[in-house]
């Protein structure tokens, strides 16, 4: 008799179908890729150390990375230092080759990615924004901190009970002009320095952030170099250092407090690019000071970067195990339909794939601008040409404002972007091996330092209220906020479905509302004696907006130069998809400033799920082109060549059951082999001793 087969015996096929969409893929992956990171050399940078991180033997992480424990991820932490320390030699005569390098790593392995940025990115970054070249070159090159060798530093900056207002630190430095010196103290609990990351055990120097002290007169705060090992890695006197213990995520870092006892340090270990003090005490307070923490804007930049990376590999993940993945029969079919196919799996998922190409355009952008801005300071203090460093300030304004809104945004999104994909996966997401648990840990503290982003937030969307007074007053806008000139007060900018579908014209919204919004604020701040907190919340919704129009302007920009028809109708689909899933989150704001009126609401939604439908078709392709090596994608889930369930079945096997009789073992034997109560008691209830006693 032949067998019947039913619908629900089926053996499952996400590798058929993986492939087979894989097969679909209507555009060139090589040229969509060049997009993603800039440029076809761009790409081939990326891929060619991508290759040399994914075959070092020393760099290599597997599942077993999901079961480690904290003091097991800082031994491995240290041993991979120690290898890109021999990186950093190699790369030494091109920096940003190295920082390249640490941004892919930071993608696999974030607490590695952290302890060495600390040390290049906020330490030595410290040192070159407040320190003379004379100074850098000492720290950096005689003493080999470029190099990772004789000094490891860490950044000084957090207190316990002093975080973003880094006015307000409480650790003082005061002159001693006896003995030329600076005496580092920590005066109370408050002022205990918190979070440093490589403090506990690693850091032979910091640079401190205290308050300025000279004759009794506070000069705010300032920066300085204040060793906290000796060469045998034996603590200073006068300098306490704990370890702050076990925390969310990255246990791979070794965060610590510091206290300093009245630590005297040479004179000549403060940063004197801009604040000087003389053997006599005298103080030399430049009017540019301010440029000194333009080094230090760098770690938000490069948190712009990590979001893509995480981004792409996370939502690389969901989209695989959505196309791999059958649930539930629709219509009648005796087959279950794929995740990916249901308009709601698309909601929860498609915007944030956009928003990962967004973020990709985002990252070039204000790194590009960056490096130029730090040109121009650099090359503005070396000439003392007034008007170089004139336009560097502007310049470096701009930048302040771009990266606290692209910094608070895009750190935001990726975190939403983790947990719903790994919602997305159902129960398979919760496991450690599908990779989300310790992603989301691992990222989520990026929306809290280098900047709480909400507080960040709040300065990015006061900085777009100003720019739109002084607009109102002279007409001039300059810089990212150019898009004022062009931007409509009244007028409604969609009306129907072609305008839904038309970049320029929801670029043009996105600039109108947020131009309205900000003229709402400014009357609400004339009526309210400019009390700034009773528009918080609009601040927060204009931030969000402007990276938004950042992202979607720079987009528009760089469509008009892909030659390739079908990459660009991707990217185009995309860009629209992004633009109405921003419309959409923040509708209430173009309703009330009457950039489209409600009736459009529900076309808007329709014109979502068409564009979604077009996305969905190519979106094995367009997570492709991330070329993302199952090395880097480290998640049973989302492997290249689909085989979810064998994946997920091997990794388990193999890591977990090779003894399946625990320690704990004999309690469970115990407990299910245990007499009665009876037995337990020595029958002391039993009618014939209750007999007895009576």
């Amino acid at each position: 008799m032949k067998e019947t087969i039913l619908p629900h015996t089926v053996e499952p096929d996400p590798q058929h179908l993986i492939w087979t969409e894989r097969a679909a893929t209507n555009f060139p992956l090589n040229d969509m890729h060049a997009f993603l990171e800039g440029s076809h050399d761009e790409a081939v940078h990326t891929l060619t150390l991508m290759q040399q991180i994914e075959r070092d033997p020393i760099l290599n992480v597997t599942p077993n990375y999901y079961e480690l424990s904290k003091d097991e991820h800082r031994k491995i932490t240290a041993t991979k230092i120690a290898r890109l320390a021999q990186y950093m030699e190699q790369d030494a005569p091109n920096f940003q080759n190295f920082q390249d390098r640490l941004n892919l790593i930071a993608l696999i392995d974030p607490q590695l990615g952290t302890r060495v940025g600390v040390h290049l990115g906020l330490f030595l970054s410290a040192i070159r924004g407040n320190g003379t070249e004379e100074q850098f070159n000492y720290w950096a090159y005689e003493r080999g901190a470029i190099y990772i060798k004789d000094i490891y530093g860490c950044f000084s900056m957090t207190e316990i009970a002093h975080g973003s207002n880094v006015a307000a630190l409480q650790t003082t430095a005061t002159f001693n002009k006896i003995n030329q010196s600076f005496i580092i103290n920590t005066p109370h609990i408050g002022a205990t320095k918190w979070w440093i990351g490589g403090a506990a055990h690693s850091a032979t120097h910091t640079v401190v952030f205290a308050r300025l002290l000279v004759d009794g007169k506070d000069y705010g705060v300032k920066t300085f170099v204040v060793p906290l090992r000796d060469s045998n890695h034996k603590i200073y006197p006068g300098i306490t250092i704990g370890d702050i213990g076990a925390k969310m995520g990255r246990d791979g870092i070794d965060n610590g407090w510091i206290q300093f006892s009245n630590v005297e340090i040479p004179k000549e270990f403060m940063l004197n690019k801009f604040t000087k003090v003389d053997n006599n005490g005298d103080v030399e307070e430049p009017p540019l000071e301010q440029l000194a923490y333009g080094a230090l804007l760098g770690g938000r930049v490069t948190m712009v970067t990590d979001s893509w990376r995480t981004g792409e590999r996370f939502i690389t993940i969901a989209l695989r195990y959505a196309v791999g993945r059958r649930q539930f029969t629709v219509s009648g079919s005796k087959v279950e339909n794929q995740l990916i196919n249901y308009p709601l799996h698309q909601k929860r998922l498609l915007p944030y794939l956009a928003w990962v190409y967004g973020m990709s355009i985002a990252s070039w952008q204000i790194h590009n601008d960056y490096k130029i801005v730090l040109k121009d300071l650099d090359d503005g203090v070396k000439s003392g040409d007034f008007k170089i460093l004139s336009n560097a300030i502007d310049n470096l304004k701009g930048l302040f404002a771009d990266s606290a809104s692209l910094k608070s945004t895009c750190t935001w999104k990726t975190a939403d972007l983790i947990d719903e994909a790994r919602q997305s996966c159902g129960g398979h997401g919760y496991s450690a091996y599908a990779g989300f648990s310790k992603g989301y840990t691992d990222h989520v503290v990026q929306c809290t330092w280098e900047g709480d982003n909400n507080i960040l937030a709040q300065n990015s969307g006061r900085i777009t209220i100003q720019n739109v007074m002084k607009f109102e007053k002279n007409g001039k806008s300059n810089g990212n906020y150019n898009f004022l000139k062009f931007a409509k007060k009244e007028v409604i900018l969609l009306s129907n479905d072609s305008d839904l579908q038309d970049l320029s014209k929801l670029n043009l919204s996105l600039q109108s509302v947020i131009y309205r919004i900000s003229l709402k604020c400014i009357e609400k701040l004339k009526s309210n004696n400019n009390n700034w907190d009773l528009i918080a919340t609009e601040k927060l919704a204009l931030s969000k907006l402007y990276a938004a129009e950042y992202i979607l302007d720079k987009w528009i920009i760089k469509l008009d130069k892909i030659d390739n028809k079908q990459v660009h109708e991707e990217l185009k689909n995309l860009a629209i998809l992004f633009a109405l899933s921003n419309i959409e989150n923040f509708s209430t704001y173009f309703l009330q400033t009457l950039i489209f009126k409600t009736s459009l609401l529900d076309q808007l939604k329709s014109i979502e799920l068409k564009i979604m439908s077009k996305i969905r078709n190519q979106v094995i392709g367009l997570t492709d082109a991330f070329k993302l090596s199952d090395f880097f994608i480290n998640s049973v889930l989302g492997n290249h060549n689909g085989d979810i369930y064998n994946n997920y079945h091997d990794v388990v096997k193999n890591l977990n059951n090779d003894n399946l009789v625990a320690p704990y073992t004999p309690d469970l034997v115990a407990m299910l082999n245990r007499s009665s109560i009876a037995d337990r008691e020595k029958h002391q209830r039993d009618a014939n001793t209750l007999k007895k006693l009576a």
